[in-house]
């Protein structure tokens, strides 16, 4: 069997894609040349970032370029390591390849999600939707398809980092705030949900649409709407089910049925909402309804994406 090539499983920089035929440790060499200055200028603690992607020429890349963004990366190109890093660091993201030798990349998300809420990448050379769809259920919370652009990939990152500490109470911008909706308790700044006085584990995806919904309450919330609010200006699709499938999920986790969901309710052809009947607020702080991170709540949906 041939060896793998970098330029088949990654694209480099900007469009047009440019296919790597030289010497992997010559890109190496000048990538250093420009990330030695700038790792001088870090401040504060840098975020813990896990790789794992049994292609070195993947895998020492991304770690290239994440260095050169003065994040902290673990590289690892087998299961084995970095499952033992997963116990023993605390990381603030995870970029997993779906193929690995020793354990595939869903069954690392799947530890992860045991114990661990921050965002999980995957990177993945299978195009199929179902392949996307089972990664997502499973707790990642965004994917990459080889061949990719690495300054893609950190971008992704970024967005990621952002919204897993926006959502989890790391800006000061951000008042301690509840949301009670019947038997539905959300702490934003702990980013902690009880279902009926039980803990839900939720990934940082899917407390970002309960939260957003449970914010609005009342007001159908578009799957654009969502998608835009949680990923920012990231290109969306309409035929993209990103949105469907982490509600689909997250109804799992709620006890949701279909025909007659207690919580999240699917307008058809338009979006999302979660009535206004049941009591939302915060305890002790009188009547009056809580706007819990932001002054502006997202208008009324008259039209939006396809919603399952």
């Amino acid at each position: 069997m041939p060896a793998r090539s970098a330029s088949a499983s990654f694209a480099c920089l900007s469009s047009p894609v440019y296919h790597i035929h030289c010497p992997v440790s010559t890109i190496f060499t000048a990538l250093d040349k420009t990330i030695g200055a700038s790792l001088c200028y870090t401040v504060g603690m840098p975020e813990k970032i896990l790789i794992v992607d049994d292609e070195p020429e993947i895998a020492d890349l991304v770690y290239l370029y994440l260095k050169n963004e003065n994040y902290d990366v673990f590289k690892f190109y087998d299961a084995k390591e970095a499952l033992q890093c997963i116990e023993s660091e605390t990381l603030d993201l995870a970029i997993l390849d779906l193929m690995l030798p020793d354990v595939d990349g869903l069954t690392i998300c799947q530890k992860i999600r045991e114990k661990h809420t921050y965002p999980v990448i995957m990177l993945t050379a299978k195009d199929a939707e179902t392949d996307k769809i089972t990664g997502l259920t499973l707790g990642a919370d965004d994917y990459v398809t080889k061949p990719f652009r690495p300054l893609e990939l950190v971008a992704r990152v970024k967005a990621q980092l952002r919204r897993y500490n926006r959502y989890s109470g790391a800006s000061a911008n951000y008042d301690t705030s509840v949301i009670i909706h019947g038997g539905l308790v959300i702490n934003v700044n702990a980013r902690e949900v009880l279902l009926d006085e039980k803990p839900l584990s939720l990934t940082p995806t899917e407390f970002s649409i309960l939260r957003i919904l449970c914010q609005n309450r009342g007001h159908v919330i578009s799957s654009e709407q969502l998608f835009h609010e949680i990923w920012g200006d990231e290109y969306y699709c309409k035929n993209n089910n990103t949105i469907s499938v982490h509600i689909r999920h997250l109804r799992e986790k709620l006890g949701d049925a279909m025909d007659k969901p207690r919580y999240i309710k699917t307008v058809w052809g338009v979006g999302y909402k979660v009535e206004s009947g049941m009591p939302l607020g915060i305890p002790g702080a009188g009547s009056g309804s809580a706007k819990l991170t932001s002054s502006h709540p997202l208008p009324c949906a008259s039209a939006g994406g396809s919603t399952q």
